[in-house]
């Protein structure tokens, strides 16, 4: 895949605003292949790839979930967990409108609205994690340990395991 000339993205503004070490990851973007593609694409674990998802409570209100890309959100136990009554995925373009990112380009750094972010637990257990770099067929590589000093989430554990 050709490399852009300039992969400056508002992730990457804020990424180094903060003084956050990453390296920069490209590889060709499948529609709906999600984590799958890109983990196979950079030969990296899945379990490595942390997907951005935005998701919405009962009252509409966007929040930020960062799971594993192999596991799925129990959105039950996110909710109980972060004292909400229900959370479900947002639309596409509602997820857009609060992040700033195209869906499949969705990063947690650098969003439009300051949303409140919640990650799961064991991702910190890696000691690298690949996760959307703010556009379509671009990942970056950090520590995890950045999420914690720069998006300051709640840790929590909603992961469930992907089946089929």
């Amino acid at each position: 895949m050709k490399r852009p000339s300039h992969s400056e993205t508002p992730a990457t503004q804020f990424l180094r605003a903060q003084g956050v070490a990453f390296t920069e990851h490209f590889y060709d973007y499948v529609e709906r292949g999600g984590t799958e593609v890109s983990a196979a694409a950079l030969g990296v674990p899945e379990h490595a790839v942390v997907k951005t998802l935005v998701m919405e409570d009962e009252q509409g209100k966007p929040l930020v979930v960062l799971m594993h890309g192999d596991r799925k959100v129990s959105t039950k136990n996110l909710a109980r967990q972060s004292g909400r009554k229900r959370i479900e995925p947002a639309a596409p373009e509602q997820a857009q409108r609060h992040s700033g990112y195209q869906v499949g380009g969705t990063s947690p750094f650098g969003t439009r609205k300051r949303m409140p972010v919640f990650l799961e637990r064991s991702v910190l257990d890696l000691p690298r994690i690949y996760i959307n770099g703010g556009r379509r067929g671009f990942l970056v590589c950090v520590a995890p340990g950045e999420i914690l000093r720069t998006l300051a989430p709640q840790l929590v554990d909603v992961a469930l395991e992907e089946s089929g």
